[in-house]
């Protein structure tokens, strides 16, 4: 990769963090518990920067936070290619939710992404489509990626399509769906990529909040050796969206499907268009993308990420947090749905000019070796994957990891939700040979991109197991009590909050920036609520302890428990339900709901097996909940708040612990949940 990819200001943050792989000696697994401690030094690793070296990470991290415009200013300046310098690097407010990054300022981020390394390096590979049968991978060109891209954006431009139109994008991860992105990208126009295991309902309700004009899907799609029928779910979902004036269909399979009025072949489209398409000129702020995530109420939020500040960040996290180099074959095995697949499979690689991985498959696909065949006949050199897979895989054994030949892997990482130790300890002892640096990396859709993780850091700096650690430069995490206080000291947990804007953060949330402030800023007022609890150690590492509100992470997928009640809210048989998540040993968290039947519905057995099905139609098969239990009632506040909290205490065995209840309108109401919840366990227990 070319100097002038990284940029001369990042080229200087690596000459002073060289030396990133190797892990010393680690301590065993866990920390001290938790305190509340009084006011005093704070621990967080920044605090020992005055007496840090010139270049050294808590002499940068220091510089971030007390100079951002001085730190960022540089960086942007010589890692990005822009039209138009910016004027300000920074103007944000956090009172009133406004952030503004290198104003003034304008670039196209696909021209970041392919053009400026065409010019160099056009037959460099940028994507390597890992496809469902393996075996059967495809290498894309940076040439050929900009040509496709282009021919898409010239199409998208032919049936209508212009600066600030809303595109959605139906699409599993493949090399068409990335050029979609980009080809978006191109004309100015704003993609949001719809998760491709999204029900019709769910799909309907993105592509209508975001008024999309436009929607690229598959035929079909290919996952674990099963087809997917892409095209029939959009069909149900665009008879309730009036704002979809075409539907553009690419290939996947050779297997025909309907074609109605709005439908076009999208390769026979591109194959009529030039491979040349000039990209729009876009000020810093503008729109990049919107990107659907969980909310605690029911209404998924549509979160807006702009184009420099968002690009730079994704660019510079996957350079310094993976230690990743000119060559190195980066393998991110997220779908493009979420957060994980924009920043670490398409933007933040392909800005900085890497070889990126693109998995269509599951890891038990074939066979429970395929993550482990993939990296020895890829070479992949960085491996980032979530939890979940994780202790998945473990439970397979250690076979099917030793078979295959991971001498390539430098950086193993972890993303979605917290890692266990056992999972972290397999992660690196078996996937890595103890060898490998093992990066447990935080952040959110929100963040844009990771704010901590053990690297960048010193040069051997020591890494804890299942522990994130370290923030990224300028971000400033502090923890906060219930009070609105800052905590200071060690030893000590608190609501993660983070005090100053970096350049990645979401900007709002499309068409309600009221709701951003309500939902970021206000709990904390002055600070950004990441709605995480964290603890800091005696040495200032972070370690995220989890979900502060009614949010559940499946499988690595961020639910509201509102969603699921929500969609069982609309059966006629059950006029209340609470749903909690709980911990479970292969997906971290798994939903639970309690639900109430109306005497005259009939078979409990039978309502709860609709349910099940309606909510994955509604939203989708991973929100199906693992338990349902029937009750007579609901434990309610005297004003009718039903306590949640001690429905998550009764199913994880903190029945005896259950704290104040004294604002409960029946205590009796536990012992009869308790007793239901007894027969339904014993009644599993015989049925093994």
């Amino acid at each position: 990769m070319a100097a002038r990819t990284l940029g001369r200001g990042v080229g200087r943050l690596l000459g002073s963090l060289r030396g990133l792989s190797g892990q010393p000696a680690r301590p065993p697994c866990g920390v001290s518990a938790p305190r509340r401690a009084a006011s005093g030094p704070s621990g967080s690793a920044p605090a020992v920067a005055a007496a840090a070296q010139p270049g050294s990470y808590p002499a940068l991290s220091a510089q971030a936070a007390r100079e951002p415009a001085a730190f960022w200013g540089p960086l942007a300046r010589d890692t990005l290619m822009w039209d138009t310098p910016y004027h300000t690097v920074w103007d944000c407010d956090f009172s009133t939710g406004k952030i503004g990054w290198f104003l003034g300022g304008q670039l196209n981020v696909s021209v970041n992404c392919l053009d400026q390394h065409v010019r160099k390096s056009p037959e460099s590979v940028a994507l390597i489509w890992e496809r469902d049968e393996p075996g059967t991978e495809v290498r894309i060109t940076y040439r050929e990626l900009l040509e496709t891209t282009c021919r898409l954006a010239n199409t998208l431009k032919r049936h209508g399509v212009h600066r600030g139109d809303r595109i959605a994008i139906y699409m599993p991860v493949s090399p068409l769906a990335v050029a979609a992105m980009l080809a978006c990208a191109r004309i100015g126009a704003v993609h949001t990529v719809i998760f491709a295991g999204f029900s019709a309902e769910s799909l309907a309700g993105r592509i209508n909040d975001a008024k999309c004009k436009v929607v690229i899907t598959f035929n079909q799609g290919l996952r674990g050796g099963r087809v997917v029928e892409l095209k029939k779910i959009v069909d149900e979902a665009v008879k309730h969206c009036p704002t979809v004036q075409h539907v553009l269909v690419a290939q996947r399979t050779d297997n025909k499907v309907h074609m109605g009025d709005l439908d076009v072949p999208l390769e026979q489209e591109m194959a009529k268009e030039d491979p040349v398409c000039a990209p729009e000129s876009m000020g810093s702020e503008d729109m990049l993308f919107m990107l659907y995530t969980s909310g605690s109420t029911g209404m998924p939020k549509g979160i807006v990420h702009t184009q420099a500040g968002y690009l730079l960040y994704a660019a510079l996290t996957h350079k310094l947090v993976f230690d990743h180099q000119p060559g190195d074959i980066f393998g991110c095995v997220a779908d493009i749905g979420w957060i994980t697949g924009h920043s670490y499979v398409v933007y933040g690689p392909l800005c900085n000019g890497a070889t990126s991985v693109l998995f269509e498959s599951t890891p038990v696909y074939p066979n429970a070796g395929r993550y482990w065949e993939t990296v020895e006949r890829l070479k992949i050199n960085q491996f980032y994957g979530a939890p979940t897979a994780v202790r998945l895989l473990l439970k397979y054994g250690d076979a099917w990891v030793k078979k295959y030949d991971r001498s390539s892997l430098r950086t193993l990482g972890s993303v979605g939700e917290p890692i266990n130790c056992e999972a972290w300890e397999w992660l690196h002892r078996v996937v890595g040979d103890s060898r490998c640096t093992l990066v447990d990396t935080w952040w959110q859709t929100e963040t844009g991109g990771i704010c901590i993780a053990p690297r960048p850091s010193e040069e051997g700096a020591e890494i804890l197991p299942a522990m994130a650690m370290r923030p990224f430069f300028g971000i400033v995490p502090v923890l906060m009590d219930e009070k609105g206080s800052v905590v200071e000291g060690s030893n000590v947990s608190g609501a993660l909050c983070i005090s100053q804007a970096w350049p990645g953060m979401a900007r709002t949330i499309y068409g309600d920036h009221q709701r951003f402030v309500d939902a970021y800023f206000k709990a904390y007022p002055g600070y950004y609520f990441t709605g995480d609890g964290a603890y800091r150690t005696e040495s200032g590492y972070y370690q995220i302890t989890g979900r502060m509100d009614d949010v559940i992470n499946i499988s690595g997928h961020r639910l509201g428990t509102a969603e699921i009640e929500d969609a069982i809210a609309d059966h006629p048989a059950v006029p209340e339900s609470a749903v909690i998540g709980y911990p479970h040993d292969i997906k971290g968290e798994a939903a639970f709901a309690f639900i109430v039947v109306k005497d005259s519905a009939g078979d409990s057995d039978v309502v709860v097996q609709e349910l099940k099905s309606m909510v994955a139609t509604k939203i989708a098969k991973y929100a199906v909940p693992d338990e349902i239990l029937v009750v007579k009632r609901l434990p309610k506040t005297r004003s009718g708040k039903v306590m949640r909290r001690l429905l998550r205490k009764i199913i994880t065995s903190e029945a005896q612990e259950l704290g104040d209840t004294t604002t409960l309108e029946d205590p009796s109401i536990i012992t009869e949940i308790l007793s239901v919840y007894q027969k339904c366990k014993d009644k599993q227990a015989a049925a093994k």
